[in-house]
């Protein structure tokens, strides 16, 4: 890539696609993540940008949740363990979408 040729693909186009695509195919428990992961991958233009997009998620999710379980509480020890099972959870479940965005900005 040259400095006059812009970058194909965008981790925020990466966490779009992502997202909705996984909303959409939920109910495939395997398929559906790594469809939507791949999609997502190919729309961020590299593995790299691919891997942040199927990551970034995760961890504004449990920041906001932690945030805001400590807003509703006002215990921020309740609010750090929400957002550390919150983590643990997201961590359980990206494997496929994890897969299928790296596959993806591979083939980007």
């Amino acid at each position: 890539m040259t400095a006059t040729t812009p970058a194909r693909g965008s981790i925020g186009a990466g966490v779009l696609w992502m997202s909705a695509l996984a909303l959409l195919l939920f109910w495939l428990p395997v398929v559906g993540p790594l469809i939507a992961g791949y999609v997502g991958g190919r729309k961020s233009g590299s593995v790299a940008r691919a891997f942040a997009a199927a990551v970034a998620p995760a961890i504004v999710l449990t920041l906001l949740v932690s945030v805001l379980s400590t807003a509703l509480t006002a215990v921020p020890l309740i609010g750090i363990l929400a957002g550390f099972g919150t983590l643990i959870f997201l961590i359980g479940n990206i494997g496929p979408m994890l897969l299928g965005a790296l596959l993806g900005g591979f083939m980007a």
